[in-house]
């Protein structure tokens, strides 16, 4: 892999040499744990043998530390040596687990002393052991102790994980949140984390299954806990501002953003071809360049052509009603991007978010939502992640009815999608879908950048078809005077979806066009596009600043109105493997011209989805507020009975 200009390599011999002080740490040290408390333990607090391992005092070059509470000896490699009980060898996983640690913590011992270097606080330590340290840099220098001790936890933990990660099971194990997390220095605070992962596992590990279980959950807390910390400690420039590249672990250290391996997920789905779609036109168009767009994803740059070039669809909503086909859209469009990373040797990640996500645990919800959208966003991996049924995962902001857990589950996935800190690469994407998407909350459900409008079967040919496909061969029965499948030609169909959008299609918005064009007749600039806009919004207070870039992504999306040649993906040496800017040259070739119907047609089609919705909504609301009335009425009568 070619190094770009902000990421540097780590090399093998700068990590080599930190090996001692790992083993070290794991063989043996002194720790009076400062916030957390001893767990219960579920296994002896001390393996055999430990009263016989050497103890020694930590010390920090450059700084004076002196304890005189009563110190606790921490000695992992006999407390992981005890997992698998009274066998007196080392067992395969055992020694994985070992290794991976020693090497993640050399990892992040190698990775603070570029830090170091690069911040200054290298020189501010030699200066503070000579006592000639000034006053005014005291401030200064307990910052970058901070900043350091900071990197060093998350590289260690993130390390771990990332080695680790090949090694999980089936099995699970809850380790709660971390907390001696410690700042003051880089080794206190990998010795505050391996005294609690020595706690964790006498504790929670009962047999060596659980082994790696218990230390890659220990690994991700950690980066959990100590990313929020990140977010108010200065200093963390020289750590935020470069990536580290360890070659000979093919990991990536992309500031405080979780490293995973690049590995896909094992699909068990039950895949569909296009033409057993059947209706749907242009949400399965829409679905088939997509699934071609994430192939054009440059691995070494990181970042794919369409999303700079714009016309990369991030987030999709995907509505209809039951029995409409969006789990056969699903379907296809994994089966698409399954097929073609097979071809070109990406790995694949698909990903479902469900109902079984939503605990009862206060928190958890939010943690399985962030797990969730992080293993699609690994840009190791080509990532297609979906929330089925989004209408009962994602809480309503505000509504009493909505658990604790929805609603943390709501947060995670409005600051995911559109929020501060997100970057689109163009390696994933995410679905919603939903039977009643205006059950769904109104930003969150903004926050979709494309609409899929999933209908199924319309015309008379559709049903032929779809009833044709789902019979199968097992009869007899003659077709009859049918082209079959002639009417799901895709460009065919797709073009004449599009053109039914040339005029709304829901009554409120239909009021509004007609409106506005016979104030100011056609709209074929860009003054009377605006003015309907602003007509629409008019109409529907929801139809915000956010719904005009949806639409513009949109438009941009119709200038790419083109599918990557059929044979660009079956020889991914066409296409796939070429550097970054030479995809980027044969796409732009075939960008075609925005014209003024693009732009009516994709207004149109966003529009009339938010008026659907907010009929559907309001026609709920209303509903539910007679129902209330006709309750109350009722009551009153009851009780002025009683009374009487």
């Amino acid at each position: 892999m070619s190094l770009t200009s902000d990421l540097m390599e780590l090399r093998e011999e700068d990590i080599r040499k930190h090996y001692d002080a790992a083993v070290g740490m794991l063989d043996g040290f002194d720790h009076t744990p400062r916030i957390a408390k001893g767990r219960e333990m579920a296994a002896p607090e001390r393996s055999s043998g430990l009263a016989t391992r050497r103890r020694f005092r930590s010390t920090t070059p450059g700084l004076v530390t002196r304890s005189t509470a009563r110190p606790e000896g921490v000695h992992l490699i006999n407390r992981i040596e005890a997992a698998d009980g009274e066998d007196p060898l080392v067992s395969p996983v055992q020694a994985n687990v070992m290794s991976g640690l020693r090497r993640a913590l050399a990892i992040a011992l190698a990775v603070g002393e570029n830090v170091s270097e690069a911040s200054g606080l290298d020189d501010m330590k030699r200066d503070n052991l000579a006592g000639a340290l000034g006053a005014d840099r005291k401030a200064a220098f307990s910052e970058l102790l901070t900043a350091e001790a900071l990197v060093v936890a998350h590289v260690f933990a993130n390390a771990t994980a990332f080695l680790l990660a090949p090694y999980l099971g089936e099995v699970s194990v809850e380790v709660g949140e971390v907390e001696e997390v410690l700042t003051d220095n880089a080794q206190l605070a990998l010795h505050g984390l391996l005294w609690e992962l020595d706690q964790d596992i006498a504790a929670l590990v009962t047999d060596e299954d659980r082994l790696v279980a218990c230390v890659c959950a220990f690994a991700e807390q950690v980066m959990e806990k100590v990313t929020l910390r990140a977010q108010n400690a200065g200093g963390l420039g020289a750590f935020e501002g470069a990536s580290w590249r360890v070659e000979a672990d093919d990991l990536t250290l992309n500031g405080f953003t979780p490293a995973r391996a690049g590995k896909g997920s094992t699909l068990t789905m039950s895949f569909k071809k296009p033409n057993e779609v059947v209706g749907n036109h242009i949400a399965k168009y829409q679905a088939m360049k997509l699934a071609k767009m994430l192939m054009a994803y440059d691995f070494d740059r990181r970042l794919n052509p369409f999303a700079e070039m714009g016309g990369f669809i991030f987030t999709f909503m995907g509505d209809g009603a039951p029995g409409t086909g969006k789990t056969t859209l699903i379907q296809m469009m994994a089966g698409l991007i399954n097929d073609y990373c097979g071809v070109a040797g990406y790995p694949f990640r698909y990903q479902n978010f469900g109902i079984d996500n939503i605990d009862s645990y206060q928190g958890k919800s939010g943690q399985n939502a962030k797990a969730f959208v992080q293993n699609v966003l690994d840009p190791q991996v080509i990532g297609f992640g979906t929330i089925d049924d989004i209408d009962q995962i994602a809480g309503k902001r505000g509504d009493r009815q909505s658990s604790a857990g929805q609603q943390e589950v709501t947060a995670v996935f409005m600051e995911a999608f559109a929020g501060a800190n997100t970057v689109v690469r163009g390696n994933c994407t995410f679905g919603m879908f939903s039977n009643y998407p205006e059950n769904v909350d109104d930003a969150l459900r903004q926050r979709a950048g494309a609409r899929f409008l999933v209908d199924g079967p319309q015309t008379r040919e559709d049903y032929i078809d779809i009833l044709a496909l789902l019979m199968g061969k097992n009869h007899d029965i003659p077709l009859g005077a049918h082209d079959l499948f002639e009417a799901q030609a895709i460009q065919k169909a797709v073009a004449k979806s599009f053109e039914a959008h040339g005029r709304p299609q829901e009554a409120g918005l239909m009021n509004v066009f007609d409106r506005v064009s016979g104030e100011v007749g056609e709209l074929d600039t860009i003054a009377k596009l605006g003015t309907y806009l602003k007509g629409i919004q008019e109409a529907d207070p929801r139809f915000t600043g956010r719904a005009i870039k949806n639409i513009t992504d949109a438009v941009k999306v119709r200038a790419m109105d083109f599918e990557l040649p059929d044979e660009w993906m079956e020889n991914p040496e066409l296409f796939l493997f070429q550097p970054y800017e030479r995809k980027k040259d044969m796409i732009g070739a075939l960008r075609v011209p925005i014209t003024v119907e693009m732009v009516v047609q994709e207004i149109n089609r966003y529009a009339d989805s938010e008026f659907r919705y907010a009929d559907k909504s309001d026609e709920v609301a209303i509903e539910d507020a007679v129902r209330d009335m006709r309750r109350m009425a009722e009551a009153k009568k009851r009780y002025l009975g009683g009374e009487g």
